[in-house]
């Protein structure tokens, strides 16, 4: 009897305890606004996980350098970054290690861009498809 308690308890635990993403709306999104810094560089960090990015929308100035550093987990499943948003300034396909890279570009255009892992494993759904996504937000 003890043992069968003491999963119930772990387990109104687990259904408790908030997002460890810390998502900060109902939609499971995760905002980040980036601020420019002293040397006129907008810093941010995302990090890759089970099929999300963490955050997964980013806020960015209009035309001021980003310094984009990207990583992941870690776990034996590989993963990349991609946006594809030449128009805009942002075109780049990264993979991700659990070392942390580097990536710089300047967005020329407002609007809202994706960004997604575009890994897959034969018949299974894509990472994108599992909910690896986000979206870049350029503002002025």
């Amino acid at each position: 009897m003890k043992k069968l308690i003491s999963f119930s308890v772990l387990l109104t635990c687990f259904l408790l305890v908030p997002s460890v993403r810390g998502d900060e709306n109902n939609s499971g999104e995760k905002i980040f606004r980036a601020v420019i810094a002293k040397n006129g560089v907008q810093y941010v960090e995302i990090v890759g996980g089970n099929y999300f990015f963490d955050p997964n929308h980013i806020i960015v100035m209009l035309n001021v350098p980003v310094e984009l550093k990207v990583r992941k987990e870690p776990g034996i499943t590989p993963h990349d970054i991609v946006m594809k948003s030449p128009e805009a300034g942002m075109d780049f396909k990264e993979s991700l290690d659990t070392e942390t890279k580097t990536i710089r570009f300047t967005p020329t255009k407002t609007g809202t861009y994706p960004f997604f892992c575009d890994k897959k494993l034969l018949f299974f759904e894509s990472h994108r498809e599992k909910g690896m996504e986000g979206v870049m937000e350029v503002v002025r």
